[in-house]
């Protein structure tokens, strides 16, 4: 079949044969014709199996006919990351050399007034972030009234990202007559309510399992020791002993990890670059050009590099860290034998990633072959459990010795308080008898009961004394004298 036989309009034909393709690629095939015909379409596809081009060929010979308004795109685009978008973007301008339509790019880490700019002179085709797209219509600068095509592209990755609230809001905001596309390349249960919301009696088009790698890739599991030093001494090794190696992205599941692991490559020697979301957007898009040109042969990246990159002769994916999420594995082997190419992926494995590893299998449905010697998980289980045995046996015993040392240290407090006591009570004993003694003629014993006497903390534990009244028997002196005065003379 050949791109003519789709109903593409002859401006689109042209282009894609100046650009080098004769025939359209299973998702192209099956999609294209449904959204030609303007109804809503569901496309899952492998990665690299050419899902961009299956919306942006349509979209074009669609646009043909009509006019853009100022602030009023007449199609948009959601992609999930900036380095996504502006692909999209380079597809419109290969695609569209033969027309004469506008597009815009609304991502963030670049400037408002050039975007309201672009915005303000009319836009056929607009890409965007849901971040961005939403900073846009909340400062009034942006209208969605009239949207006829809306796009959702890798929206499992818009899943995994948080971005499904933004994309209920920006539906709401585009008439309910548009046509919806989706495309992606996994297709979790979570998904299918979004379907089933915005979609209307789609076309479901779906040219491979889902969740499935391409049989072009070669896939291989390494073990290694956890210590960081010893993981990279494995993937140094991978690096040399790889046949072919051409270039290669080294996946990483942290951003600090991608810069760690690019400082030690670049040490040991290596051409590598470095990709994250942390990073500034032209240092991004510098770097993705200089791996694309060849200008470095290997490039660690997070996951923002998994998704939908066309970049199309890479030969290696090295998996440094097993991936959380085992639909991450799909997408990040998926960066290498694209277009029908052979491509190698391996994966560094330590002792603690049976999990993932297992995950990963039963999402593919087949056993990945191991690189060398194989990890025996059972024993590493085992040793794990007897370390935590061994562990919680410490700790106990390391408690019990402390509640006994604090048991010893306490009791000679209580017995020499004991003896305080004992002392005390001897004491009072011993003043109440002398008292008693030394009272010649005792008076009668009162019957009635009396409060007792509340007595400061220097007196506790001696006789309470008879209560004083007046001065007493003590009489200051200067009372004694005669207060009146001697007469002289």
């Amino acid at each position: 079949m050949s791109f003519s036989a789709l109903g593409l309009s002859e401006k689109v034909i042209a282009a894609v044969e100046a650009a080098g393709y004769k025939e359209p690629t299973p998702i192209q095939a099956g999609a294209i014709p449904h959204v030609l015909e303007r109804r809503d379409v569901l496309g899952l596809a492998q990665t690299g199996t050419g899902k961009t081009a299956s919306f942006t060929l349509p979209m074009l010979t669609l646009l043909e006919k009509g006019r853009a308004r100022a602030r009023m795109p007449r199609t948009l685009i959601l992609e999930p990351t900036r380095e996504l978008a502006a692909q999209v973007e380079e597809n419109f301008l290969k695609y569209g050399t033969n027309h004469k339509l506008n597009v815009a790019l609304l991502i963030g880490g670049t400037s408002f007034g050039d975007q309201d700019k672009k915005l303000d002179r009319g836009v056929d085709v607009l890409i965007a972030t849901p971040g961005r797209l939403l900073d846009h219509s909340e400062r009034g600068k942006l209208l969605l009234q009239g949207v006829e095509i809306l796009v959702i592209d890798e929206a499992d990755r818009m899943l995994d990202m948080g971005f499904i609230p933004d994309i209920e809001r920006i539906c709401k905001l585009i008439p309910f007559t548009r046509q919806t596309l989706f495309f992606s390349a996994t297709m979790p249960p979570e998904i299918q309510r979004l379907v089933d919301t915005f979609l209307h009696n789609p076309v479901r088009v779906e040219v491979a399992k889902t969740s499935s790698t391409a049989e072009t890739v070669t896939q291989k599991v390494a073990a290694s020791p956890s210590k960081d030093f010893e993981k990279r001494a494995v993937l140094r090794s991978l690096i040399d002993d790889a046949e072919d190696l051409k270039n290669a992205i080294i996946f990483c599941n942290r951003k600090r990890d991608v810069q760690t692991l690019f400082r030690s490559l670049e040490r040991h020697g290596y051409s590598v670059g470095a990709l994250h979301g942390d990073m500034d957007q032209r240092s991004r898009m510098s770097t993705l050009d200089s791996f694309r040109k060849g200008e470095v042969s290997l490039l660690v990246a997070s996951d923002v590099a998994a998704r939908g990159l066309d970049i199309p002769d890479v030969s290696h994916v090295f998996n440094y860290d097993v991936p959380i999420h085992s639909e991450d594995y799909v997408h990040r082997i998926g960066r290498t034998g694209r277009a029908g190419r052979s491509g190698t992926a391996y994966t560094v494995v330590t002792p603690g990633d049976e999990k993932y590893l297992s995950a990963i299998e039963k999402l593919i449905d087949r056993k990945i072959e191991w690189q060398g010697e194989a990890i025996d998980f059972s024993a590493e289980a085992e040793a794990r459990s007897d370390r935590r045995r061994r562990k919680t046996s410490a700790e106990k015993s390391s408690d019990t010795s402390r509640t006994t040392d604090s048991k010893s240290k306490r009791a000679p407090r209580k017995r020499e308080r004991s003896a305080e006591e004992a002392g005390g009570e001897a004491r009072t004993a011993s003043r109440s008898s002398t008292i008693t003694n030394d009272n010649s003629n005792p008076k009668p014993a009162d019957t009635r009961k009396r409060p007792k006497r509340e007595h400061s903390g220097r007196d506790r534990g001696s006789r309470a004394e008879e209560a004083v009244v007046g001065l007493g028997d003590h009489v200051p002196a200067f009372l004694l004298r005669d207060p009146r005065p001697k007469r002289t003379g």
